[in-house]
């Protein structure tokens, strides 16, 4: 809280008292003596402690300012200036406060919500938090600029609500990243659920399994799902698949460029730009592209090409019919042996067993090979499952060194806020387990072939 409220140079905060057990009362009292740029703190509530203000005296206070003050403070404002300092994640290192403009927030809303063929007889389903770009921009935005009905099924998410809310609410659209759809659909209640209402939707946040989508689609029945492809430094969507589009198209790419968005692939090292077929790193250039990271101009630097394209980071390859697919992330993808391997082609196959629910696949240190590829992997409910199984499944249709040398059943991932799986996390508990730190590998298995029988090593419950 004070990293942020200091690298912002906020003025004003506005909080409620306490969310499950956060006092946020008590936590800004804490950090408030550090902050002396903070001139107002502003109870959304009723009520607040010596030091802050009550909503209800806030909005007395409003009522000082003259019409003529709010009219000239309205001239002086353009569609360019930045209107959100929206802070990255944070799942590596401090958050990043990304600048976007009440341009490009709009027209974000708009084209994404257009693709849907949202209209006012829409009822959207929104449980992704409110702070993130999806919940803010794409979620009530969306809604607001199309005329659509807002649904919050819950202050937190709750796959149990969020079914509750589609059910009884009727809702036609439905918002969520994959982990969200996957409770969902794996919920216990699901089977007996109506859920006939749904017809659209937006699968975002990270990358959507072919599989998965397949489930949402024909399970849950939202036969109009999109997908949206993104980042916060985009405002965030830069591609989508279209409600009218084929359902291939939509299960097994990010669709196409918004309009007044320009997309490149672009070789990683060479910065050459690529052709259909051949990956790289997807850049975006247009109205969407954040004006840069507050304060941070290295960071600015970084992120931007001084011709405007900016770096997403993602490996991504362009078809011919113009639609992308996301194969991974730059920093994700893992060099065995000088064999590319790409994390989410091993994810993608792991999901078409029949036992499991989800896979994260990281890459772990190796002295022999640089990288050796490890799986984490989630059942299915009730599911039985072997690492032999999942190795013998992968040895039948992948090449040997994309096998996954380790093999880890879990419960769960570790997840951000907004529900986007942790990779750097289970890549550091995996090499901590595996005792990898000084490049060792555990006994009996250096030098062996991920093939061979004896590198069946990990076999452990959450």
């Amino acid at each position: 809280l004070t990293y942020a409220l200091r690298q912002s140079d906020t003025k004003a905060l506005f909080l409620i008292d306490r969310f499950k057990d956060s006092d946020y009362f008590g936590m800004i009292g804490e950090v408030r003596e550090e902050l002396p740029d903070l001139r107002w703190v502003i109870s959304m509530k009723d009520h607040a402690p010596a030091g802050m203000l009550s909503w209800p005296r806030f909005l007395d206070i409003g009522d000082t300012v003259h019409e003529e003050e709010l009219r000239t403070r309205e001239a002086e404002l353009s569609p360019s200036d930045p209107i959100n300092l929206q802070y990255t994640s944070g799942t590596t290192g401090f958050p990043k406060g990304v600048l976007l403009t009440h341009r490009s927030v709009l027209l974000n809303a708009w084209y994404v919500g257009t693709f849907e063929a949202l209209t006012a007889e829409d009822r959207v389903c929104v449980p992704v938090p409110f702070y993130h770009c999806f919940g803010v921009v794409i979620g009530v935005l969306g809604c607001v600029v199309h005329g659509a009905a807002l649904l919050v099924p819950s202050e937190h998410f709750d796959a149990a609500a969020v079914l509750d809310c589609v059910e009884r609410e009727r809702a036609t659209a439905l918002y969520g990243v994959p982990t969200m759809f996957v409770a969902e659909l794996e919920h216990e209640s699901f089977p007996a659920r109506d859920l006939s209402s749904l017809r659209t939707g937006i699968m975002a946040g990270s990358p959507c399994p072919v599989q998965v989508m397949n489930r949402v689609v024909g399970d849950m029945g939202a036969g109009n799902l999109t997908i949206a492809y993104g980042l916060t430094e985009a405002s965030p969507a830069i591609t989508q698949t279209r409600a009218e589009d084929p359902v291939e198209t939509r299960v097994r790419t990010v669709g196409r460029p918004i309009p007044g968005v320009e997309v490149r692939i672009v070789d990683p090292g060479s910065g050459a730009v690529l052709g259909d077929g051949l990956p790289g790193e997807l850049q975006a250039r247009g109205h969407n592209v954040m004006l840069g990271y507050y304060a941070m101009p290295e960071a600015t630097a970084k992120a931007i090409a001084r011709d405007g394209w900016l770096r997403t980071g993602d490996l991504a390859v362009r078809e011919p019919d113009g639609t992308y697919r996301i194969t991974g992330r730059i920093k994700d993808m893992i060099v065995r042996g000088g064999e590319n391997v790409y994390p989410r082609e091993i994810e993608e196959f792991l999901y078409t067993h029949p036992a499991v629910e989800s896979a994260q696949v990281v890459g772990v240190p190796d002295p022999r090979f640089g990288e050796e590829v490890c799986a984490w992997v989630k059942p299915r409910a009730g599911a039985q499952c072997s690492v032999e199984e999942i190795r013998a499944f992968c040895r039948e249709r992948l090449a040997y060194y994309k096998v996954p040398r380790y093999v880890k059943f879990v419960d769960a991932f570790p997840l951000t806020v907004t529900g986007k799986v942790q990779k750097f996390r289970i890549r550091e508990q995996t090499i901590r387990e595996l005792g990898l730190e000084v490049g060792d590998a555990p006994d009996g298995i250096t030098g062996q072939e991920p093939d061979d029988e004896a590198s069946e090593l990990v076999d452990v419950a959450s």
